[in-house]
């Protein structure tokens, strides 16, 4: 497969990689060309934040959580039919796992899926200096892959003085500028949070924000470049699984408060025969009917605690079905919801599902941040091996759970966490089905059983 294709990343994070992205995407859609977009990583905000406000398909790319070849079939079945696919780094471009590897960076990824990578470095304060840095940057690996530069946040009487600078003296090509552009602060965004209120106002500012690219940034050396790309082999025979004449149906928590999940875990049921069943735990009064699953993604449900917490008939439907058997994962926020009490931003503590015997309370920063291996535990009663999963949570509980051990990669810091039974596997953890399919297929034989024990009851 040939997909054309550029890794937007920079020097380090704070250098405008979003905003370049954003303006970038918002060009190419202009332009009438079928454009995907990826990000490196685990995060969930930038892809929602391209969905929602420029309107474009966009999913994860991550290394650590796949491999060399489910990454590249990764890239390869989100890119089919798009004309160009944009991928944008992840903090600075050799950062990767535990702050010492190179592993499970955007270098790492332009590697796996030969891409050809474009280093976006911030000029602020610099002239001369440049030179070097961008230089570092192409000498520290044997095979960088950075192929172009963009110069952020220089004056256009300067830049091109600078330009001929860097192409003189080093073997990369300079693809344009950004000059300092204060009207649209993306770097900025709340957690991602993006209210339905401001997505006009953001929608105007990227027009403006592509508007200036078009002008300053030679988007069609871009292009050309990314026609340079490798093309994509799968080396494995991914064929959707067989799956029953009788649809299962499995509701999935999609409100404000639960916002948080990867498009590739719900396309991998979608693809093995489960309908999406949205319900919203903050505004619905019951769970939706004959339902064989449950799905309590990640967000931000802090920010709606009250909400949660008096929406009494909602917590009483879920409580008595998840304690009567429904298949549920529960991953973060949807944790969170499943304790007996959760505070607020405020401090305040709310009675939530009480489902989990523990209590939720804000912390002052980061709580177990990054990747984590989980070992040694089952899901649904059966083993499947190691998990790669990740954390990231303001928020902690007296009832983590015991039943898995998270191991960081690269370090000898380990601790216990989730809740896993029969019928439940809950935690902060956040789990990428890609990353071993054993997980969600086993999820799915539960949730098939249950449906087929639920049809013989009636």
């Amino acid at each position: 497969m040939k997909l054309p294709r550029i890794l937007l990343t920079a020097t380090a994070s704070g250098s405008g990689k979003t905003l370049c992205t954003c303006g970038l995407l918002q060009a190419l859609k202009n332009r009438g060309l079928r454009t995907v977009s990826y990000k490196c990583g685990p995060d969930y905000i930038d892809p929602m934040f391209h969905t929602k406000v420029i309107g474009i398909k966009s999913r994860n790319l991550d290394t650590f959580f796949t491999g060399r070849d489910m990454t590249r079939y990764l890239l390869r079945k989100n890119g089919a039919n798009a004309d160009v696919a944009i991928i944008e780094g992840v903090m600075g471009y050799y950062d990767g796992l535990a702050g010492i590897s190179a592993k499970a960076s955007a270098w790492d990824l332009a590697d796996v899926t030969g891409t050809p990578a474009v280093l976006l470095v911030n000029c602020r304060g610099m002239s001369v200096s440049v030179v070097p840095i961008i230089k570092g940057f192409l000498d520290y690996k044997e095979n960088s892959h950075i192929r172009g530069v963009i110069l952020n946040r220089i004056s256009p009487m300067l830049y091109p003085r600078v330009k001929a600078m860097v192409e003189e003296q080093l073997p990369v090509k300079v693809y344009g500028f950004l000059p300092e552009w204060k009207e649209c602060p993306l770097e900025s965004r709340h957690l991602g949070l993006v209210l339905p209120e401001e997505i006009r106002d953001l929608q105007r500012q990227l027009e403006l924000l592509a508007e200036s690219m078009e002008k300053s940034v030679d988007i069609d050396g871009l292009l050309e470049l990314g026609r340079t790309a490798a093309c994509i082999s799968d080396q494995k025979d991914r064929k959707t699984a067989a799956v029953s004449a009788e649809q299962i149906r499995i509701g999935v928590a999609m409100d404000e408060a639960f916002c948080f999940f990867y498009e590739d875990n719900l396309d991998y049921l979608r693809e093995h025969g489960v309908g999406i069943i949205p319900f919203s735990p903050l505004h619905d009064t019951g769970l939706p009917e004959d339902l064989d699953g449950l799905v309590l993604n990640g967000g931000y449900p802090e920010l709606y605690a009250r909400g949660l917490s008096e929406n009494t008939a909602m917590r009483q439907a879920l409580r008595e079905a998840v304690l009567s058997g429904l298949p549920t994962t529960a991953e973060c926020g949807g944790f969170m919801y499943l304790h007996n009490t959760m505070e607020d931003m405020d401090g305040v503590a709310w009675p939530m599902a009480g489902i989990i015997p523990g209590r939720v309370w804000k912390t002052p920063g980061l709580t177990r941040f990054g990747y984590i291996t989980l070992q040694g535990g089952t899901v649904f009663g059966e083993e499947v091996g190691s998990l790669p999963a990740h954390e990231f949570h303001y928020f902690d509980s007296d009832a983590c759970g015991t039943d898995w051990k998270a191991q960081k990669p690269k370090s000898s810091r380990s601790w216990a966490c989730i809740h896993s039974t029969d019928t439940l596997f809950a935690g902060f953890p956040h789990i990428y089905y890609y990353a071993n399919t054993k997980f969600a297929d086993t999820f799915l034989r539960k949730c098939r059983e249950y449906g087929c024990r639920s049809h013989r009851d009636q």
